[in-house]
């Protein structure tokens, strides 16, 4: 979709449009559809992020909530968005070795049992080995560390799924 395509689109037909880019958060895109019309693509990205920034903190962490474990209950039952089997996939969350498997598991659990949401990470920016690498390494962070750490992540997920949505 062109930039004049985005900002022809009626309200309903923007949100409907880019409602899922933060993971089941429309409210992201139902914050920006009024600033338009938009100069290009790196401004909704731009508008999108301050917006989730800006949020309160209670919708900050439903935000954070409603991203899939990965390689979870929802990879495992395919009740994945496109977007999360697409990415997962990607770095090789599909394709696991048992023991990976496991460990991914075992620290997805401490991870969620600590934090109180699922680990975050932009897996189409690593692979396998580095999402075990970075989970380990993440449950040392503070609470507040990883809320931000974590919204960041989100930040870089949704920048990519918009570059691939708008040209």
């Amino acid at each position: 979709m062109t930039i004049d395509e985005v900002n022809a689109l009626p309200a309903s037909g923007f949100v409907d449009a880019f409602g899922s880019v933060y993971e089941h958060s429309p409210w992201v895109a139902e914050a920006v559809v009024a600033q338009r019309p938009f100069e290009d693509r790196n401004q909704i990205i731009s508008q999108m992020q301050r917006s989730m920034s800006a949020a309160p903190h209670a919708d900050k962490l439903t935000l954070l909530r409603a991203h899939p474990e990965l390689a979870g209950k929802a990879a495992i039952d395919g009740t994945l968005t496109t977007a999360s089997k697409s990415e997962q996939a990607s770095a090789g969350l599909d394709r696991m070795l048992p023991e990976e498997f496991e460990a991914l598991t075992k620290m997805n659990a401490a991870y969620n049992a600590r934090f109180g949401f699922p680990f975050i990470i932009c897996v189409r920016m690593t692979n396998k080995a580095g999402i075990l690498a970075a989970l380990e390494q993440r449950l040392e962070n503070t609470v507040d560390e990883e809320f931000e750490t974590a919204l960041g992540e989100v930040a870089k997920i949704a920048q990519l799924r918009l570059e691939g949505m708008i040209s």
